[in-house]
């Protein structure tokens, strides 16, 4: 895009932040002032809060003029139709208010959202709402591979996109589903896509959220891998949905397998009965065997056989 209209989007964002931040105070979080990376803990009220959600986005240079801001949504109890019912709130509002700042909007409807949930008699506040009882023995260690997954933003470490413009132009992936694995009564499954862009992945996740049993799974742990040629970086991304640290373990198995152009989703049904650090092993299996399946790690004997003139290339897709 042109300098100045850069220049022009780069003053309207400066504007925003200030006005955001003189509104909400502690409320409103600076990550990377450079990076134009900010945070948000929203509540239903200030006093007594019962639900809570932190927005995270990034500000492309595009924004506002012609993109939208670069965004995630943080909080154990989002899934499943509460997902997709806010996305496409803010989505609304992104349409309704093309080349307009919108992040004031976007925090007030989210407001909204959650003064509604409080005061529905179906919602159960989330700390009431315990739907496995799990805690981490190692949490330290739990801490660290998060905060590496968040630290690896100049990287290419990326948030989800959400915007129906252009996704028109793009084709949903085909989706892979790997054989259920079932430990007292928890049952685990594996779903796989490649995937080249952020659209990419919110088609797929869409896609799946279709699927009644998927959509009703306990938690739908994901991560993705997208390499950028042209700046040799990784936009990379994970959800623990409710599984905490699920989604930084699976992203670091990916890293470690040195997978690419690829989308791993895990579905837990709880059964009722704990697992402990079970539960990792058997994401984390689930989804080694279909990336295993599906050519994008290659078999450890095949990895130490000698070099030579024979010796099979390893197949990665997307490469």
């Amino acid at each position: 895009m042109a300098a100045e209209a850069e220049e022009d989007n780069l003053q309207k964002q400066i504007d925003e932040i200030e006005a955001l931040s003189s509104i909400y105070r502690e409320e409103w979080c600076v990550i990377d002032e450079a990076a134009r990376i900010f945070c948000i803990n929203i509540t239903n009220e200030l006093d007594q809060p019962t639900w809570t959600l932190c927005l995270q986005v990034i500000l492309p240079p595009e924004y506002p003029t012609t993109a939208p801001p670069i965004y995630q949504l943080n909080a154990p109890w989002l899934r499943g139709e509460d997902r997709m019912k806010l996305s496409s709130a803010l989505e609304e509002i992104y349409v309704e208010n093309l080349g307009e700042s919108i992040l004031f909007l976007w925090v007030e409807k989210i407001r909204e959202f959650l003064v509604e949930k409080s005061q529905s008699v179906d919602s159960v506040p989330p700390d009431a709402k315990k739907l496995t009882e799990e805690v981490d023995v190692d949490t330290e260690d739990d801490y660290v591979i998060e905060n590496q997954v968040f630290k690896h933003q100049d990287t290419g470490k990326s948030f989800k996109f959400l915007t129906s413009e252009g996704l028109e132009d793009e084709e949903l992936p085909p989706i892979k589903h790997g054989e259920p694995i079932t430990d007292r009564r928890s049952t685990f499954q594996a779903h796989l896509a490649p995937v080249v862009t952020l659209r990419q992945v919110k088609m797929v996740l869409d896609q799946l959220y279709e699927n009644k049993k998927i959509a009703s799974a306990t938690h739908n742990i994901y991560a993705y891998r997208i390499y950028c040629e042209d700046k040799r970086t990784f936009l990379q991304d994970c959800d623990d949905d409710g599984e905490t640290a699920a989604g930084g373990r699976l992203l670091h198995l990916m890293q470690i397998l040195d997978v690419r152009n690829v989308m791993v989703v895990v579905s837990r049904w709880y059964g009722g009965i704990l697992l402990g650090p079970d539960r990792f092993k058997h994401i984390n299996n689930c989804a080694r065997h279909i990336l295993l399946e599906h050519n994008y790690v290659e078999l450890a004997d095949e990895a130490t056989k000698p070099a030579g003139k024979n010796k099979k290339q390893k197949n990665k897709k997307g490469k």
